[in-house]
């Protein structure tokens, strides 16, 4: 993975995924992220192919793909519990104060 400064605030990097590399442009600030994505990523495309026996890469990919989904969803899923949460929580609160003024 190579980083080139072009500006002071974007790099153009390149990211390995499986065995072809992609090249972007990204943040400063969001390098590290950009390029721990890329690294699970192969870290799931390795757990597939050794758990599985898969070989061939658009299945692999796939089923990454898919993996990082349900994750997507679980997690957007658990925020939005965690919001009404906090909304049941600050309404709770707000007609305490309000039924003591």
């Amino acid at each position: 993975m190579t980083t080139c400064l072009d500006d002071m605030e974007t790099l153009s990097i390149k990211i390995k995924i499986g065995d072809r590399e992609y090249p972007m442009k990204v943040k400063v600030e969001d390098e590290a992220k950009i390029r721990r994505a890329g690294k699970l990523i192969n870290e799931k495309l390795k757990k597939y192919r050794e758990e599985f026996g898969l070989d061939d890469r658009q299945d692999l990919l796939a089923m990454v793909a898919f993996d990082c989904m349900v994750e997507t969803m679980e997690l957007n899923e658990m925020s939005s519990e965690d919001s009404d949460k906090v909304k049941s929580t600050i309404k709770q609160i707000n007609d305490s104060l309000t039924s003591i003024l």
